[in-house]
């Protein structure tokens, strides 16, 4: 799986993902074999941040 490189791309993205298919972050990471480390630390470059309770990036 190729991520969108673009840190705000990523993040609309993963956002999606996580709204329409996953139950959380470890999920996505999982089912999609990505590292969440690097979605974590990407995202943080635009100071995004995981929200467990939201189950999206803020």
């Amino acid at each position: 799986m190729s991520l969108p490189n673009d840190p705000v791309m990523l993040l609309s993205y993963i956002n999606t993902q996580l709204r329409d298919h996953y139950k959380n972050l470890d999920d996505l990471c999982k089912s999609l074999n990505i590292s969440k480390e690097h979605v974590i630390n990407k995202l943080q470059q635009i100071d995004y941040l995981y929200d467990n309770t939201r189950n999206q990036f803020v």
